[in-house]
């Protein structure tokens, strides 16, 4: 999973990124890789893994990851080639998910681009040149698509379709509220690629006064959620100045301070929850003595497909999937025990994967 951190400048987008990313440097259970200056690499928090690994004593445990990019600070004018323009725009269409820094605090140290503090305007500013920026896109496809539409029923049903796009565009909304008509357009749709149908998560930046009570008495944050609601959107509250310092702790540290705080997570935890719940997925899980590992898919994938994830020669030739929960392999201490009380079940082709599944996949090819 790749998640885009944008934002206006001062924001407290970077500062979000640095401490996201330098708490999976500094702590055994968030491994972080550099990738070069503005890409990490931060392992995806889980309990069960440790506990797994614990159990069957094995030489190695894989977390899932997700691949933050801390994409420039946009201004007014990026789809126009201000700013880093055109480089920051492509940049986030290469992530599955954007998220959004929202500056919600006040504070005079820290000028904000446009004078003054307003979510809903900063929000503003970047749809509408993300908004521009499909535009663009969508005029030189329908230049393209034009030239043979007039011979071709194919091209002119999707000449039409862009055209539609572009006026649902211009009239201010986004990509994600369109309504497609059938598979073809949906196929078609999906091809275009617009940073304006991306998935969006909104990290509302907050003082640290409004954290202990989620921002609840703050009214940019409320603004913000209510319109993440009406646009399908996830919202969590964040300060990124106490990640920053979360990030220096060690792990028994770590839970102090944030018990100090009245927190129950850190905003990275947030963060992986709204982004697996917003994208849809889940984790099921593989163990043994060689490794014990997450893998991640989607809601709703059969066990073939989640098989094809580990190797695709497990997809190929699948037979069966030997799966039993998580908590009822911890609580009977191994397979063969959880067998016994009746808690594994041999599935088919058809079976929907649950998270949390501990899966042994059989196959012949």
């Amino acid at each position: 999973m790749k998640l885009g951190i944008v934002g206006l400048p001062n924001v407290g987008k970077s500062t979000l990124f640095n401490s996201l990313t330098k708490a999976g440097a500094e702590s055994a259970n968030y491994p972080f890789c550099t990738i070069d200056p503005n890409v990490g690499i931060v392992t995806v928090p889980d309990e069960r893994l440790k506990l797994l690994g614990d159990m069957y004593q094995s030489k190695k445990v894989t977390p899932a990851v997700i691949e933050f990019v801390d994409i420039a600070g946009l201004v007014k004018g990026a789809s126009r080639g201000e700013g880093l323009g055109n480089q920051f725009l492509s940049n986030i269409r290469e992530v599955d998910a954007v998220v959004h820094v929202v500056r919600c605090f006040e504070d005079t140290n820290v000028v904000h681009v446009d004078g003054s503090i307003d979510p809903m305007r900063d929000i503003e500013t970047i749809n509408l040149e993300l908004i521009f920026s499909d535009i663009e896109i969508l005029e030189r496809r329908i230049a393209k698509t034009s030239r043979g539409a007039r011979n071709d029923k194919t091209l002119a049903k999707e000449l039409a379709l862009l055209e539609r796009i572009k006026a649902h565009l211009e009239e201010g909304k986004l990509a994600k509220g369109f309504e497609t008509g059938d598979e073809d357009e949906e196929a078609w749709f999906a091809s275009y690629n617009l940073l304006t149908a991306k998935p969006v998560i909104f990290a509302a930046n907050v003082a640290e006064d409004d954290l202990s009570d989620d921002g609840a008495n703050n009214a940019g944050v409320a603004a913000v959620r209510k319109f993440a609601e009406e646009n399908g959107s996830e919202v969590f509250v964040i300060c990124a100045q106490i990640e920053q310092e979360i990030a220096e702790l060690d792990d028994d540290e770590k839970a102090m301070f944030l018990e100090d705080l009245g927190l129950k997570e850190s905003g990275l935890e947030k963060l992986i929850k709204a982004s697996y719940h917003l994208l849809g997925l889940i984790s099921f899980l593989t163990a043994g003595e060689d490794e014990t590992r997450a893998w991640t898919i989607k809601v709703g994938t059969k066990a073939p497909q989640a098989a094809g994830k580990i190797h695709t020669d497990f997809e190929r030739g699948f037979i069966k999937a030997e799966v039993v929960n998580y908590k009822d392999l911890l609580e009977q201490g191994s397979l063969s025990a959880a067998r016994e009380k009746g808690l594994v079940g041999m599935e088919g082709k058809e079976y929907v994967v649950q998270d949390g599944d501990v899966i042994l996949f059989r196959f012949n090819v």
